[in-house]
């Protein structure tokens, strides 16, 4: 079984902390996006560590693994409307290039932490 102290592992740490950039970035998004692209991508960037500690909570492997992937589904979709937000002018290619960096972070995290589970 996988230890259930999910608040100890770096993916969900990591994870965390994209969440709060997500939201600083989103920040000054225009208004007429709230209810859509900020909106969607500040939901996507939560389901990741929320998904990665649900999947411990549960009680199998098998479903542990569910729960992760979802969080990886998560964080491409993230990924994705990043992408959106330098195509529409929303962030700069400085900005991108950060994010995009910490999201690259999670993926790695979360891929070794899938491949972890699935010895277990």
């Amino acid at each position: 079984m996988i230890n259930k102290s999910y608040t100890n592992l770096e993916v969900w740490k990591k994870s965390r902390g994209l969440v709060k950039d997500i939201y600083c970035l989103t920040k000054n998004f225009p208004k007429e996006e709230m209810f859509a692209l900020t909106s969607q991508i500040r939901r996507g960037a939560i389901s990741i560590p929320s998904n990665i500690a649900e999947g411990i909570g549960r009680q199998s492997v098998k479903e542990n693994l569910q729960f992760l992937y979802i969080a990886q589904g998560s964080l491409y979709e993230v990924e994705t409307q990043v992408i959106l937000s330098l195509d529409l002018g929303y962030i700069n290619a400085e900005q991108h290039r950060d994010i995009l960096s910490k999201i690259d972070e999670c993926k790695r995290l979360l891929h070794g932490f899938i491949n972890y589970c699935k010895t277990k």
